[in-house]
């Protein structure tokens, strides 16, 4: 389903129907800034925890009563005929955990923008792209893969600086976060690991390995595809550090000797030898975790030119909010794009918009 369109002298675009699908810290972050655009129009969410349905969303997003109730049934969300869900699971799954969802709601018509994974879902195998092609010639809609990293910073900026050389030869990027005040206790100790022991750490890494393989492996695939490059595999390493002492973050507490940092390396391997290379390095307190260097974003493009862009924490002070907002300002982009699989590779740039 595609908003309508207006003619420059015809009356304005009606807002798009916007469902949030799902409601932790992105998903709350992303209901206020639908709330806050006159072309969007907030109709729905979704929610995962019983205990949440029927609250207002609004209460939920923390801007008090908008008349709206959350639910937990998929029946629902289609009733409402969106023209977009803003896709948002709080965990890091595999995409083909979701794939019968995010493929019902393409099928009636509704354009999906998901925050974990989908960035380039060519990557996962013709099953899985298949499915959601099929998905979108049924209602006549898209899918668009966006985020932070994945979804920025290992993928569309590495693209768009390497514009500016070539004779490229390798293409590295990385990412160091700092988790000491992110709110959300299910993704730094569920699905990040911090605060297990490493006993059950290493009993869990083998799924995340494939996971993390996955969602990253999107992103590597994406740059590849962007460059022409055709990839024979992804290597994956992983290392960890326990906590040295007790560390009291904002989720909650790391207790000494649990796992308070990880670092996951990406290399895509072509013609024997890796061409591209995302490292993602996460602390629980960076400030108590030296090794592996300081938080920040790096990419290096080496060619002719070479090029190497090193950012701190602060040139993006809020990830979650950077997420959100990537994912709200894609909206319209993916609402008027043509039915399929849109990648960034196939869409016109989005971009945010002025406070008016």
């Amino acid at each position: 389903m595609h908003g309508a369109s207006s003619s420059p002298t015809g009356p304005a675009p009606r807002p798009l129907r916007v469902v949030q699908w799902a409601t932790g810290a992105l998903g709350r972050t992303a209901i206020r800034a639908v709330l806050n655009r006159p072309d969007l129009e907030l109709v729905g969410a979704w929610v995962h925890d019983p205990v949440k349905a029927g609250t207002d969303v609004g209460t939920l997003a923390g801007v008090g009563p908008v008349g709206i109730a959350a639910t937990g049934r998929l029946e629902d969300v289609l009733e409402l005929a969106p023209d977009c869900v803003l896709y948002a699971p709080a965990d890091y799954d595999d995409p083909a955990a979701q794939l019968d969802n995010v493929c019902a709601l393409l099928s009636a018509g509704s354009n999906v923008v998901a925050t974990n994974g989908f960035v380039y879902p060519h990557a996962r195998g013709p099953r899985l792209a298949g499915a959601l092609e099929n998905a979108c010639e049924r209602g006549g809609s898209s899918i668009h893969g966006t985020g932070v990293n994945p979804g920025f910073m290992s993928d569309v900026l590495p693209l768009v600086l390497s514009r500016l050389s070539r004779d490229i030869t390798h293409i590295y990027a990385r990412e160091c976060s700092d988790f000491s005040t992110h709110p959300s206790w299910r993704l730094v100790h569920h699905t990040v690991g911090f605060g297990r022991s490493e006993c059950d750490y290493l009993r869990v890494l083998r799924p995340a390995r494939a996971v993390m393989r996955a969602l990253f492996g999107e992103s590597l695939h994406l740059v590849a595809a962007g460059l022409g490059v055709e990839l024979d595999e992804i290597d994956v390493t992983v290392d960890h550090r326990l906590a040295g002492t007790e560390l009291k973050i904002a989720s909650g507490v790391i207790p000494a000797g649990t796992v308070a940092a990880t670092r996951w390396t990406f290399n895509a391997m072509a013609g024997g030898r890796p061409v591209l290379t995302t490292e993602v390095i996460h602390k629980a307190d960076a400030a108590r975790t030296p090794e592996w260097g300081e938080p920040g974003y790096a990419v290096r493009v080496d060619g002719r030119p070479p090029m190497t862009l090193t950012t701190g924490p602060e040139w993006v002070s809020n990830g979650v909010a950077a997420a959100a907002a990537h994912a709200v300002n894609a909206i319209p982009t993916v609402c008027r794009a043509a039915p399929g699989i849109r990648t960034f590779l196939d869409l016109p740039p989005v971009t945010g918009r002025p406070v008016r």
